[in-house]
């Protein structure tokens, strides 16, 4: 099993703290806390495909990627909204593409 490092862990970890914060603001700072949460999530996604790079036999298709006993439980832990950003992500790292940093933003 090539269970996903500490680092992917606490990441994961920052961005549902800064998912939680996004949800619950409403003083007006909401675009400081989407900021932040979109900033937290990319990161997340570089520290995924460090991992996946890392793999001696990754997945070559997006089934068996999610299929993955260690991205079944990352993505069980993220919010439903972000399935599907996690998703294409993943189509992104398996398809070797990176985004560069103005298109994470956007």
């Amino acid at each position: 099993m090539n269970r996903m490092n500490d680092k992917v862990e606490h990441l994961l970890h920052t961005a549902l703290m800064n998912w939680n914060a996004m949800a619950g603001a409403g003083g007006g700072g909401e675009e400081a806390e989407a900021n932040e949460f979109e900033s937290s999530f990319y990161r997340l996604i570089d520290a995924v495909r460090e991992w996946y790079e890392g793999l001696k036999n990754p997945p070559r298709t997006l089934e068996a990627f999610m299929a993955l006993p260690e991205v079944e439980s990352l993505t069980d832990r993220l919010p439903g909204p972000l399935h599907l950003n996690f998703e294409t992500e993943a189509e992104l790292i398996l398809e070797k593409i990176s985004r560069i940093d103005e298109d994470k933003y956007d």
